[in-house]
């Protein structure tokens, strides 16, 4: 119950804070005009490109899972926590522009239907990333894989106007995953070094009480 309850509410704070960026970012938004040319649009634009990215819903499906620890708790948790995220994205949408919630029924929907699937999907995924062996290296490699797919294939660039902060943002992004993959091959590594040296241990210390 309690890793549901926090799927709830990181996916709803995650969901909410995307809307919220993307709104203050923008020079177009009520929120965002008055910041439009200022230190604090760029770092709203920064977070935006951060946290609207598909690998980083992805993600936040992935860390669930991995908090849940086993496949029967770590996909309804991920599929949850994605659920939240899409209605208090919206939600946000409807509020900061001033706009029905009803206008966003039909992309909800959509949204949720995905959440769902996908999102059971990589809470199992995330749940196996400590294991040992190939399958938690390859859970492990899920989210820095995807996201430098999505990097390479779809750039968060929207355009000129916000070039360093694009560049700020894709720095942030490749440095997340080198350090995400870096992690999985380092367990995979490490939990091989000491499967291959736990013989050799024991034959030595047969020897040596024999």
């Amino acid at each position: 119950m309690k890793i549901m309850m926090l799927g709830l509410a990181t996916g709803a704070g995650f969901g909410a804070a995307t809307s919220l960026a993307n709104a203050l970012s923008s020079p177009y938004t009520t929120l965002g005009a008055p910041l439009a040319g200022t230190v604090w649009a760029g770092a709203a634009k920064v977070l935006s490109l951060l946290v609207g990215l598909g690998w980083a819903w992805a993600a936040l499906a992935v860390v669930m899972g991995w908090l849940a620890r086993t496949w029967t708790r770590g996909a309804p948790a991920a599929a949850l926590a994605l659920v939240a995220a899409t209605a208090a994205y919206y939600l946000m949408d409807a509020l900061v522009r001033d706009e029905p919630i009803g206008w966003y029924w039909p992309e909800m929907l959509m949204w949720w239907a995905a959440s769902v699937l996908f999102g059971s999907v990589l809470g199992v995924v995330g749940a196996a990333i400590e294991r040992p062996g190939v399958t938690g290296l390859l859970a492990g490699l899920t989210v820095p894989v995807g996201g430098a797919v999505q990097m390479i294939v779809l750039p968060p660039r929207p355009g000129v106007a916000f070039a360093r902060e694009t560049v700020l943002a894709e720095v942030v992004i490749w440095a997340v995953l080198a350090i995400g993959a870096g992690r999985a091959v380092h367990r995979f590594r490490a939990a091989r070094r000491a499967r291959t040296a736990a013989p050799a241990l024991s034959s030595s210390a047969v020897r040596t009480g024999g």
